[in-house]
């Protein structure tokens, strides 16, 4: 049986876009494939130890909020 993919909206800022399109063109991926990627990554790490990715998640970002709105 083949496994259809969902389509999902997502909405994220521009910086965010043009820091994952960056990312994707220096692995030869398309936007949609990076971010498939980076969450089969993060899922498989989940599972894996029970854990997210980084430890780091949880902490405060050193974002300025002001800019993406």
């Amino acid at each position: 049986m083949v496994d259809k993919k969902k389509q999902v909206p997502l909405r994220i800022s521009s910086k965010l876009y043009h820091d994952l399109a960056r990312w994707a063109e220096d692995d030869f991926r398309s936007i949609n494939g990076q971010i498939e990627y980076i969450l089969t990554e993060c899922v498989k790490q989940r599972k894996k130890s029970g854990k997210y990715v980084s430890e780091e998640l949880d902490e405060p970002l050193d974002v300025d909020i002001e800019e993406f709105e």
